[in-house]
């Protein structure tokens, strides 16, 4: 996992509202903040904790940025998870 805690940066609402968002498929940065009504600096901040808990990775593609989900993160926080007992026991 990141570098960054992945609980602090999942203890935050819009955090999580992205990555609901971004289960659907790839967005860019400009669809997820006006989705969310977020002015840009406030989705660069959490997108920015976000890639640093390894939770979302960047692709660029000539002007625009684009935010999906890194599921192999997600795979190992289950993985973790099921070993106390959790997610489907």
């Amino acid at each position: 996992m990141g570098k960054t805690n992945i609980f602090k940066v999942l203890a935050d609402k819009r955090r999580r509202d992205i990555l609901v968002m971004l289960k659907d498929g790839r967005k860019s940065a400009g669809e997820i903040a006006e989705q969310l009504g977020v002015s840009p600096s406030d989705l660069s901040y959490h997108l920015k904790l976000l890639k640093s808990a390894d939770l979302v990775m960047e692709y660029k593609s000539k002007n625009f940025v684009y935010y999906e989900i890194n599921t192999t993160v997600f795979d190992e926080l289950i993985l973790w998870v099921e070993q106390f007992g959790g997610a489907g026991k």
